[in-house]
């Protein structure tokens, strides 16, 4: 063999062996993306129902209910529009409160409740995951709209805004 025949035999060889790893690396990551998905977004079915993904939104005020065992803790996520019971066992971070932004790792059940693996509360009093900032945005237009009884976008005005996110720290 000619040694510029070795050489193509050589490239391709190491062309297929980079798209095979390209390949596998690619599948490993997409295997591991945990998505966000809001109470709406999981009550219209878009949240998958045989992997973990993130739910985020408000704890709903009285609705935190702690069983006698002391680590089991049910309560309700919402973002103004539509709720979904969570069931997390585990030490809760000192930050969560009823009324607080809130994300909760794990999977739905076929009944519609939440088997939370991890709870994630904010870390101060004005910050808020953009995920979920947007999310209770677009449930109070979602809202408004319905109010207003149209399809057309309705426009809540920033002194109105029931959201504080980072931009104003």
């Amino acid at each position: 063999m000619k040694s510029r025949h070795k050489r193509m035999v050589f490239i391709v060889v190491g062309l297929a062996a980079l798209a095979g790893a390209v390949g596998l690396i690619m599948n490993a990551l997409n295997s591991n993306i945990n998505h966000f998905f809001s109470p709406t977004e999981v009550h219209a079915d878009a949240a998958p129902k045989d992997r973990s993904f993130r739910l985020g939104g408000l704890v709903e005020v009285d609705s935190v209910k702690r069983e006698d065992d002391g680590l089991t803790v049910h309560f309700r996520v919402t973002d103004n529009a539509e709720v979904v019971p969570v069931i997390y066992t585990g030490i809760l971070p000192d930050l969560f409160r009823e009324g607080e932004g809130v994300v909760a790792q794990g999977k739905i059940t076929s009944d519609g409740v939440f088997l939370a693996d991890e709870v994630l509360a904010k870390h101060d009093e004005t910050y808020m995951p953009p995920e979920v900032a947007d999310a209770l945005e677009k449930a109070e237009l979602a809202k408004a709209e319905a109010a207003a009884g149209t399809t057309e976008a309705v426009e809540i005005p920033a002194t109105q805004s029931p959201v504080k996110t980072q931009e104003g720290i």
